[in-house]
């Protein structure tokens, strides 16, 4: 998903894959292999004996053991060393990938892994839970958010994090000056100021009734894209800083992280509204004759392999989507004042 989506912008891409599986895990079963550490890192050595290490950007998402994560920091690190001299010609952006819904899906070992190295990326992508194991802090309100992403930017030391997907309409909060609209996920970003306090950003997107897999890769591939994009319009000398951090008096609304994000789900959100009506065609569609011949348990495993086939992201035949978004969402300054009253 990430590789394709990154190349159909325009990248070229050196991927480097941390599994082998025949599909993706969203079907519950597969077969296939995980990479390890030492053939992360061979396959790296690979690339620097040949000098393909030229690498404006690196995406990192899902290592597969506490040993595979060290391995892929190390790679970044490497890059990072070998970039110094010129600064804003390397951006790291890493996607901790560890877990969702309250839960971890990855060994704990790996948790103290990624906590070691994202000191030294440059954007972070955690989705809420997530962010609650990196700061420490159950984020039941907005603002217990505003404290987890302070305390991310502080412990971390890292420039950007965008949180991927907030249902605020859980959070117990009293009336507030931006309200969000039902049925909707909230994405929420920032990037420091020099004094390391956050320039907090949200952006409202409807709820699609559906379970995509591969939406988080999706989402982290065009950020790359979109974000370079967006920092090599802004400011010329933006490009030459280090990990591209804006100086303190651009709006929250107008750094180049908020203009990507905006771009982004609007990409998103179009090649997943068509994924959904073809879905809905396939699902219609769909031979179900011997279903109910079936014992319970198979019968519902076959209804579960049959929807998440119809609901594999089509993201070749919206491509026009990926490269000319039609931008709906716009993304809002969420300031202290902001923040309702004595919420907890």
């Amino acid at each position: 998903m990430a590789t394709l989506v990154m190349q159909l912008l325009g990248c070229d891409v050196a991927a480097l894959n941390t599994v082998h599986f025949s599909n993706h895990t969203g079907y519950r079963q597969f077969k296939g292999t995980r990479a390890t550490a030492e053939q992360i890192t061979e396959l790296y050595e690979g690339l620097c004996q040949s000098h393909l290490t030229d690498f404006d950007v690196m995406l990192s998402g899902y290592a597969p053991s506490a040993a595979a994560v060290e391995a892929v920091g190390a790679i970044g690190m490497d890059l990072q060393r070998k970039a110094e001299k010129n600064p804003g010609s390397f951006f790291w952006v890493l996607d901790p990938v560890m877990g969702d819904q309250g839960r971890l899906y990855v060994n704990n070992d790996v948790v103290p892994a990624y906590k070691k190295i994202i000191p030294h990326a440059d954007l972070i992508l955690p989705n809420q839970f997530e962010a609650e194991t990196l700061s420490g802090m159950k984020i039941s309100s907005l603002s217990t958010l505003a404290e987890a992403i302070t305390a991310i930017h502080a412990t971390y030391n890292v420039p950007h994090i965008i949180i991927t997907s907030v249902d605020l309409s859980k959070f117990t909060q009293s009336s507030s000056p931006q309200t969000t609209p039902p049925d909707s996920l909230t994405v929420i970003g920032s990037t420091t100021r020099s004094d390391g306090s956050p320039r907090l950003f949200r952006i409202d997107v409807p709820a699609l009734d559906c379970y995509f897999s591969g939406t988080g890769d999706m989402f982290a591939a065009l950020i790359v894209a979109r974000f370079r994009e967006a920092v090599f319009a802004a400011d010329p000398q933006l490009r030459t800083t280090k990990s591209w951090v804006s100086p303190d008096d651009v709006a929250a609304t107008e750094l180049p992280l908020a203009r990507a994000t905006v771009q982004v789900l609007a990409s998103m959100h179009c090649v997943l509204e068509k994924t959904m009506e073809a879905r809905d065609a396939e699902l219609r569609a769909a031979d179900t004759r011997g279903d109910e011949l079936l014992g319970e348990e198979e019968r519902l495993k076959r209804e579960h392999l049959r929807k998440s086939k119809a609901a594999e992201v089509r993201l070749v035949r919206n491509v026009q989507y990926l490269r000319e978004p039609t931008v709906v969402f716009q993304a809002q300054e969420w300031r202290k004042e902001d923040l309702p009253a004595g919420s907890q």
